[in-house]
């Protein structure tokens, strides 16, 4: 039998790697399967936001999607679960993945993309967390992180919608944005199925009021409460 493709482990955490070394190779082997690609031409309209808290010993998921033409929540999902793997930098997907993957699996309506509070290709491997799941599930995946992942990029301008590149030697990875006038910008990246630029939009539409998009704020909010209830 074939080797088992980066996709088909990823899709059976029983033959994930245990070791960093190994989970590195992973994503290596991952990374060439995210694909740029514009959004489609209808409106984006339902979006959801993707968000895990954990303790030392337990993890609790959560999948929020909202109607970015209202700004309302439509539908919620969460997941738990127990570590699986160590707390390493660069490989939170090896943590953070099986819960999430339970929570989208309890929606009942199918998102138009999927936004991460993670990295996407702004990563060391350029495969962070939105491309695990992107590519995982083949679908439209934008990654939206609070802190660079080992590329800080430039400094925008401090006005809304500002960005400067994340760069791996000449390639652009990613962009430092700014959702709000004068606040820390975020990180945005691709996941999967959606261009660097797309992406910069949906973050900044789905940003209408704090610095964070709003259904990634409700996914850590509903996460959070999760996880203090399995106390």
């Amino acid at each position: 039998m074939p080797d088992p493709t980066p996709a088909e482990i990823l899709a059976d955490p029983q033959l994930w790697p245990a070791e960093p070394p190994q989970a590195m190779e992973l994503q290596r082997r991952l990374a060439p399967q995210v694909r740029c690609e514009p959004l489609p031409a209808r409106s984006v309209r339902l979006v959801a936001g993707l968000d895990v808290s954990y303790d030392n010993t337990r993890l609790a998921a959560a999948a929020v999607v909202m109607d970015l033409t209202t700004m309302r929540v439509v539908e919620t999902a969460t997941g738990a679960g127990t570590p699986r793997f160590p707390y390493v930098s660069g490989l939170f997907a090896f943590r953070e993945l099986p819960p999430l993957l339970h929570a989208l699996d309890g929606l009942r309506c199918r998102p138009d993309v999927l936004l991460c509070d993670g990295a996407g290709q702004a990563h060391p491997r350029r495969c962070g967390l939105a491309c695990h799941v992107g590519v995982l599930l083949n679908r439209p995946t934008v990654g939206v992180a609070k802190s660079p992942l080992g590329t800080p990029g430039g400094v925008p301008e401090r006005g809304r919608g500002a960005w400067a590149s994340q760069r791996h030697g000449d390639t652009e990875v990613g962009r430092v944005l700014r959702t709000r006038s004068g606040v820390r910008p975020v990180y945005v990246s691709v996941g999967h199925r959606v261009t660097l630029e797309d992406a910069c939009a949906l973050t900044l539409r789905a940003t209408p009021s704090y610095r964070l998009p709003e259904p990634i704020r409700a996914a850590d909010q509903l996460s959070r409460r999760r996880l203090a209830e399995q106390h």
